[in-house]
């Protein structure tokens, strides 16, 4: 087996992974807040579909120094409210979001490194 095929591999499973974390986080945690009227509107913008659900989990993901930064920018509507967020879940939905997030975050540039190798023919063919 290629080393190609095992980096493929390891990038498929923790694909796969990230993909039932997705669905798992959505409906543990971004349920129950969808519901809260508390923070209903907290959540941030929505591009497509789910997006809410990485806003969410980037909001338990991030220390608190990178959300201030990111709250006083001009495109801060378009994250959730980290502070609302947080006081609105436990140390479970934080735990489950920081690893779903960080997955996630992982596989999109271990993605992108893997096409870029390929474009450089780093593997042999």
């Amino acid at each position: 087996m290629s080393i190609e095929k095992v980096w493929f591999s390891i990038f498929m499973i923790c694909l796969f992974l990230t993909m039932v974390l997705f669905i798992v986080f959505g409906q543990v945690t971004v349920r129950k807040l969808r519901k809260n009227e508390e923070t209903k509107n907290a959540l941030g913008g929505e591009l497509v579909s789910g997006w809410d659900i990485i806003n969410v989990a980037q909001a338990l993901a991030f220390p608190a120094s990178w959300l201030k930064r990111i709250e006083n920018s001009p495109l801060s509507f378009m994250e959730a409210d980290s502070r609302i967020v947080r006081e609105n879940t436990n140390k479970f939905d934080h735990i489950l979001g920081m690893i779903f997030y960080w997955l996630l975050m992982g596989n999109t540039i271990s993605g992108v490194l893997l096409v870029i190798l390929d474009s450089f023919n780093i593997f042999g063919k």
